[in-house]
Formats: structure tokens, sequence, C-alpha cells
């Protein structure tokens, strides 16, 4: 059964996909700190809150911030993508962040490092996979 309206379709080779990731969210008990790290890594600030701030992304899908008192540590719900791993590493390096060292992935074909954010939660950089059809 085709469940789709008249305004929607099955994307092709050419044409944007019709969805995209929104939100995603990360916690953070340190906002302030938090919120310099996220500019500092290239993410535009829309709204900086003492309880939830808002980071916009490529593609338009926004980062939010929610504070909590206390905050398990661990790996991000998410991982980022770049253009250029090693440029981007490099900037980090340069702006006093500690990545850790660039890692091939040949299993996925991709390179990756991590970084840690203030709150603790370890973030994964990968190179770029996207197919360079318009997204």
């Amino acid at each position: 059964m085709d469940h789709r309206t008249a305004n929607e379709s099955t994307p092709d080779e050419t044409s944007r996909p019709a969805v995209g990731v929104a939100h995603v969210v990360l916690e953070t008990d340190c906002m302030a700190p938090s919120c310099q790290f996220m500019r500092t890594i290239g993410m535009r600030a829309i709204f900086d809150g003492p309880s939830t701030s808002v980071y916009e992304m490529r593609g338009g899908t926004h980062l939010l911030l929610m504070h909590k008192d206390s905050v398990v540590a661990g790996k991000a719900p998410f991982d980022l993508m770049v253009d250029d791993l090693h440029a981007t590493h490099r900037r980090f390096i340069s702006t006093g962040l500690d990545p850790s060292p660039i890692k091939a992935q040949p299993a996925i074909g991709h390179e990756s490092f991590t970084l840690r954010a203030p709150s603790g939660h370890v973030i994964t950089f990968f190179s770029s996979h996207a197919s360079g059809k318009p997204v």
C-alpha cells in the first residue's frame, strides 16, 4: 500500500532526499564550556541558554545541548563528518583541543578520530562519506 501524499515522492539519483536529521541531543553538566566547544569545532550558534542551547550543523541539523546536573560521560549518541579530516585534525590541535590520532577504518573506507567534549562525551569525527549527489 502506498502511503505517500501528492507532495511526497521517492528521491531519484539527482534530487535531494526528502528527509534529514532535525535534532540530535547531547547532555552536559557544563553549559558554557560545552557551548564554546561546539563553536570551536565548527557549529553555528543559534541560541545559548542556561538549560538548553542550540547549534546548527551542515544540512540544517541542530544539536541541542541540554543541561543536566550530572552527566554520565561516554560515547556521544552521534558522530560527525567533515570534508577534510586531516585539516580538521590539525585545526583542532592548533586551537588547543586534544583529538586522538587519526585511525584508518579500511572496513568502511574512511578515517576517523575522536575528541572529548567538556562534558566528557567522546565524539567521533569521520572523513566525508557523502555520495556526491544533492543532499
